[in-house]
C-alpha cells in the first residue's frame, strides 16, 4: 500500500468519540426544572391512551432514564450516520462535481433558451404582422374579384360583337340564330332594366346599335315564322308532322317576340289562329263531305214500329221494312263501342271497297279526328305560344263546321238506335278525353251531347205514338205467330236495354215503360180482332214468347219489362191450358169443378151417383189417347216456338193428370162405385203416354 493510500484510508478512520465529545443531558436536566407545567394536564389526556407511554408506564421505568436511553440511540444512530457519510465522501464530491457541470450546462442552456424565446417572440410579432397582411391582401382580393365579377358582366352585356351583329343581319335563322337571339334577348333586358344606366355613356352609344340589332331580329324572325305559317296552308300538307318537326323547334322565337315586340307577337298569333282555323275548318269539311258519300241510310221518318208494311212511302225505298230489321235491331252497330279508340275512317279506302257504313260509324271517326287533332293542337299552343286559350279560337271555325253538319244531319235522322249509339259514343269520348286531362273539347262534346238527347227523344216518341195510333184493321193478319210489329217492338227495346246496361240511366227506363204499355195495349186490340178466344190466347202467348226470347238473346238485364212479360205469358199459358181441356174434356172438368169439389162434411145433399160418373169414365177411356194426340197437334200448329209449345203441352197434360186424378178419388167415396171401375184407365197409364210426349221435347 503507498503512502498516499494509506493516509486516504487513515482518512477513513475518524473517531466520532473525539470529534463529537461526550454527550451529557445534565444541563438539559437542569433546564428542565424551569420547564412550565402549564397545559401538562391537557396532555397528559391526550398521551393516556399512546402505545409508547404506556408502555414505559407498564414497565416501571422512570421518563427521565427512559429519555436518557432514548438520547443515547439516538446519538448512536446520529453516530452511525456521519460514518455513513464519510464512506461515501468520493462518491458526494464527485456528485457534486457533476452537478456543478449540469448547472454549468443548464446556465448555457438557459441563454441559448432565452435567445431562442426572444427570436420566436419576434417572430409571433412578424407573423402577427403578416397574417393582418394577409387578411388585408385577401379582403382586397375578394374585393377586386367581385368588381372583376360584375364589370366584366356589364362588359359582356354591354358589348355587341361583330359575330353576333353578324348572325343577326345577314345569317340564317336555324339553331345558331336562336342562340345569338338568346343573347341580344339578356343584352335587351340589361340595357332597359335600371334607369341609372341609362345615364352612362356607354350605354348612351351602345342602346342604338342593340335598338337597331332588335328591330332587324323581330323583322327577321317575323317573315321567318310567317313564311313557315304559309307552308300550313299547302294543300295535303301534314299539320302535325310540320308543327312538331318545325315549328316546335323555334319555340323561342315567340317568346322572344313576347318578351320583346309584344305587337309582333300577337300579329303572329293572330296570323296562326286564321291560318290553322281555315286549314283545320277545311280539313274537316273535306273530310266530312268525303264521309257522306259512306253513308248508310238505315231509317226514314216512316220507319216507325207501328208503321204497316204495305204503306206506299215503304216501296218508294224498293225495301219492305218488315225485311229491314236494322231499323229496330242493335245487331252488330254495338261493336262501334268497343272500337271507339280505334283510328279513324280514310274515306278514299272505305270508298275503293264500295262499302257503305251507319252513320254512327261516320259520327265515331268525325270525332276520333276531331279528338286527335284537337288534343294536338291543344297541347301544341300551350308548348309554342304558352297560351291555351288560343285554342278555342283556332277551333271556332271546326266546331262551326262540325255544327253545321249536325244540324243538318239531325233534322232529318230517324234512326233512334243510331242516335243512341252517338249518345253512347259522346260519352265514350267525353272519358278518353278526361283520362288524357284534356279539357279543351268539354264544351262541344256537351253541346253535341245536348243536341243528341232531344233528336232521340222526339224519334222515341214517334215509334210511341206509332203504336198508339196504329190502325189495327190494317195491321191485322189472319195469323197467330208473332205479329211483326211486335218483332219490332221486341228488337228495338232489347237493343235499348243493351245500350243502357252500363249507364242506368232512369229516364230511359222510363220511356221504355210507356214504349211496353202501347206496345200491350196494341197486342190486346189486335187479338181481340180473332173470332175464336182460344186463337186470342195463342197470338198473345206467340207474341209474349217472342219477345221475352229477343230480350234474353241480348242480354240477362231484362228489367222490369221481361220480369212483366214473363208474368203474363204464365197467366195466359194458364187460360189457354183450360181452354185446350175444355175442348177435349169438358164433361171431365166441369164434373171435377162442380162436383168432385164439394165438402164431405156439408153432407149427401146431392150424392154423386154411378149413373152420373160412369158415362164421364167411359167418355174418357174410349177416347183420351186420341185426344192427347190431337193437343199435341194442336200445340205444335199453334205455337211458333217448339220449345214453348212443348212446356204447354205438358202443362196441358199435367193438369188433365190432376183433373183425372181427382175423379178417380171421388169414385172411391161412391156407394157401389165399384161397377165403373173396370172402365177406368190406371194413373201408371197416363204417366207414360205423357212421358212419351216429354222424351220428344
Amino acid at each position: 500500500m503507498t503512502e498516499v493510500e494509506a493516509n486516504n484510508g487513515s482518512k477513513n478512520v475518524v473517531d466520532l468519540g473525539l470529534v463529537v465529545g461526550e454527550l451529557t443531558l445534565e444541563d438539559d436536566a437542569a433546564s428542565d426544572d424551569d420547564v412550565a407545567l402549564e397545559g401538562l394536564e391537557e396532555e397528559l389526556q391526550d398521551y393516556k391512551t399512546d402505545d409508547v407511554v404506556t408502555m414505559i408506564l407498564s414497565k416501571g421505568t422512570s421518563s427521565r432514564n427512559y429519555t436518557k436511553d432514548v438520547e443515547h440511540n439516538l446519538r448512536r444512530i446520529e453516530l452511525d450516520s456521519i460514518q455513513d457519510y464519510i464512506k461515501e465522501s468520493d462518491n458526494l464530491i464527485s456528485l457534486h462535481d457533476q452537478i456543478h457541470d449540469c448547472n454549468t450546462i443548464l446556465l448555457q442552456m438557459e441563454k441559448l433558451l432565452s435567445g431562442f424565446q426572444a427570436e420566436i417572440g419576434s417572430i409571433s410579432s412578424d407573423i402577427k404582422v403578416l397574417q393582418e397582411r394577409s387578411l388585408d391582401m385577401g379582403l382586397k382580393l375578394k374585393n377586386r374579384k367581385a368588381a372583376e365579377s360584375k364589370l366584366s358582366k356589364f362588359v359582356e352585356d354591354i358589348i355587341v360583337p361583330p359575330r353576333m351583329i353578324e348572325i343577326i343581319v345577314d345569317g340564317e335563322v336555324n339553331e345558331e340564330y336562336l342562340r345569338t337571339l338568346e343573347i341580344l334577348s339578356r343584352k335587351l333586358q340589361f340595357v332597359g332594366s335600371d334607369a341609372m344606366l341609362k345615364t352612362s355613356k356607354v350605354i348612351t352609344n351602345v342602346q342604338p346599335e342593340v335598338e337597331k340589332l332588335h328591330q332587324k331580329a323581330v323583322s327577321k324572325v317575323f317573315d321567318f315564322i310567317i313564311q313557315k305559317l304559309n307552308a300550313l296552308r299547302r294543300p295535303k300538307t301534314n299539320v302535325q308532322i310540320l308543327q312538331q318537326s318545325v315549328l316546335l323547334k323555334y319555340k323561342y322565337v315567340i317568346m322572344f317576340l313576347k318578351e320583346h315586340n309584344k305587337e309582333v307577337y300577337l300579329d303572329i298569333r293572330a296570323a296562326y289562329i286564321d291560318t290553322m282555323n281555315k286549314v283545320l275548318g277545311t280539313n274537316i269539311q273535306a273530310y266530312i263531305h268525303a264521309l257522306e258519300k259512306l253513308q248508310l241510310d238505315i231509317a226514314t221518318a216512316a220507319d216507325l214500329i207501328g208503321v204497316e208494311t204495305r204503306s206506299t212511302s215503304l216501296f218508294l225505298r224498293g225495301e219492305p221494312l218488315k225485311n229491314r230489321s236494322a231499323v229496330f235491331a242493335l245487331g252488330d252497330r254495338i261493336k262501334i263501342l268497343k272500337e271507339i279508340d280505334e283510328p279513324a275512317l280514310i274515306p278514299h279506302i272505305a270508298e275503293a271497297s264500295s262499302k257503305k257504313y251507319p252513320y254512327e260509324v261516320l259520327f265515331r271517326s268525325l270525332h276520333k279526328l276531331l279528338m286527335d287533332t284537337a288534343a294536338s293542337e291543344y297541347l301544341f299552343c300551350d308548348e309554342f305560344f304558352r297560351e291555351q286559350p288560343m285554342f278555342y279560337d283556332i277551333f271556332a271555325g271546326p266546331f262551326t263546321v262540325i255544327d253545321e253538319h249536325l244540324n243538318t244531319v239531325l233534322p232529318n235522322f230517324y234512326d233512334a238506335i243510331g242516335l243512341m249509339l252517338m249518345i253512347r259514343i259522346i260519352h265514350q269520348n267525353q272519358l278518353i278525353m278526361s283520362r288524357k286531362r284534356l279539357p279543351c273539347l268539354d264544351s262541344h262534346l256537351d253541346k253535341v251531347n245536348i243536341s243528341l238527347w232531344p233528336r232521340f227523344k222526339m224519334v222515341f216518341d214517334m215509334h210511341l205514338s206509332s203504336l198508339r195510333n196504329a190502325n189495327i184493321r190494317t195491321l191485322w193478319e189472319d195469323d197467330v205467330r208473332p205479329h211483326y210489329v211486335m218483332r219490332r217492338y221486341a228488337e228495338f227495346t232489347a237493343s235499348l236495354i243493351q245500350l243502357n246496361v252500363d249507364y242506368g240511366d232512369c229516364q230511359l227506363e222510363h220511356n221504355l215503360e210507356r214504349l211496353w204499355l202501347a206496345a200491350d195495349d196494341l197486342l190486346v186490340k189486335l187479338a181481340a180482332l180473332f173470332q175464336k178466344p182460344k186463337q186470342q190466347t195463342v197470338f198473345v202467348i206467340n207474341n209474349y214468347d217472342m219477345t221475352i226470347s229477343v230480350l234474353k238473346e241480348a242480354g240477362p238485364e231484362g228489367g222490369r219489362i221481361q220480369i212483366h212479360l214473363e208474368e203474363l205469358l204464365k197467366s195466359n199459358t194458364a187460360i189457354y191450358v183450360e181452354k185446350l181441356l175444355q175442348e177435349h174434356f169438358s164433361n171431365l172438368i166441369k164434373f171435377v169443378k162442380t162436383r168432385a169439389c164439394e165438402d164431405p162434411s156439408l153432407g149427401p145433399r146431392h150424392p154423386i151417383s154411378v149413373a152420373e160418373v160412369e158415362p164421364i169414365v167411359k167418355d174418357f177411356a174410349s177416347r183420351w189417347k186420341a185426344a192427347i194426340e190431337l193437343m199435341h197437334s194442336d200445340v205444335i200448329t199453334s205455337f211458333s216456338n217448339f220449345l214453348c209449345g212443348m212446356e204447354i203441352l205438358r202443362a196441358t197434360l199435367t193438369q188433365l193428370l190432376l183433373y183425372y186424378t181427382r175423379l178417380s178419388d171421388c169414385m172411391k167415396n161412391i156407394p157401389g162405385g165399384s161397377a165403373p171401375n173396370k172402365d177406368l184407365i190406371s194413373i201408371s197409364s197416363i204417366m207414360y203416354e205423357i212421358r212419351k210426349f216429354s222424351r220428344t221435347f
